[in-house]
């Protein structure tokens, strides 16, 4: 089973089903994370798609979720972050 670590990008590969305590092998953070998750979504309630899964506040840390796939795509937050600075700056370069 592959995940792709939403923090530095990297492709982590386990033998079995991720675990709470695994951690990416090149930023350490920690990979049973709802960033990590095919359901997670910032645009849905709860950032979250699956409707029966319980509410967790920290998308970052490791959690209980009986619900957690591992995501196929790597997130594009780092992209969305590279855009809003450069058009930052290009709005405010004199």
């Amino acid at each position: 089973m592959e995940v792709i670590c939403f923090h530095c990008q990297k492709i982590n590969t386990s033998l079995g089903k991720i675990g709470l305590r695994d951690e990416c092998l090149g930023c350490r953070s920690d990979l049973h994370v709802c960033k990590n998750c095919e359901f997670y979504d910032p645009k849905a309630y709860n950032e979250c798609r699956e409707p029966s899964a319980d509410v967790v506040k920290e998308k970052e840390r490791a959690n209980y979720c009986d619900y957690f796939s591992p995501s196929k795509k790597a997130s594009s937050a780092g992209d969305e972050k590279a855009k809003l600075k450069s058009a930052a700056e290009a709005l405010f370069k004199k």
